[in-house]
């Protein structure tokens, strides 16, 4: 852009520009902190929820780090943490043997079924109720402009038929998404 002119924003494009960071910093707040007494914060609670979503509970790291919107080494350090805690397991992919799959074990989707009750009602409580359906809508629209724009397509959790959990297990389960 050095070569054009800077194309500053306009008066009420700052207020709403500094009204979403206040209110994205906000909500990340709200939410982590409803998530504390499940000793969880929102990244766990994204990876399970992934997790939980994902046939046989298992899912390459890659695919997760997407998933959970997290960087790779950023979801291996959570991941850790999360292993260390019993939430999940790692193995090396049965097919190739060169990915590492991550696994929900049975403590990590009781952990999940406990916190999604109060991580919805947090979700209603800071982002959908203080908003009117036609907000809603609204707001809705412009974040898939956002993602249009940034050539983000929708996620997904793919059953890709290469991801083999390590105990051989490939069954689909019911996730606990927000």
């Amino acid at each position: 852009m050095s070569e054009q002119e800077t194309r500053w924003l306009t008066p009420s494009q700052q207020v709403i520009w500094r009204n979403w960071l206040n209110a994205e910093a906000w909500i990340n707040e709200q939410l982590n902190a409803d998530l504390r007494p499940h000793n969880l914060d929102l990244n766990e609670y994204e990876v399970l929820v992934v997790l939980s979503e994902s046939p046989g509970r298992c899912i390459r790291m890659s695919q997760l780090a997407e998933g959970a919107n997290q960087s790779r080494s950023r979801l291996t350090h959570t991941v850790k943490r999360m292993e260390a805690d019993g939430l999940i397991t790692r193995e090396t992919a049965v097919h190739d043997r060169r990915g590492v799959i991550a696994q929900l074990t049975d403590k990590g989707f009781d952990v999940l079924t406990r916190a999604a009750p109060d991580h919805v009602a947090s979700v209603r409580r800071v982002l959908i109720d203080p908003m009117s359906e036609e907000d809603w809508e609204g707001f809705g629209r412009a974040m898939q402009a956002v993602l249009d724009a940034a050539g983000i397509e929708p996620q997904t959790i793919p059953a890709d038929p290469q991801t083999h959990c390590a105990k051989g297990d490939t069954a689909g389960t019911n996730g606990l998404g927000t």
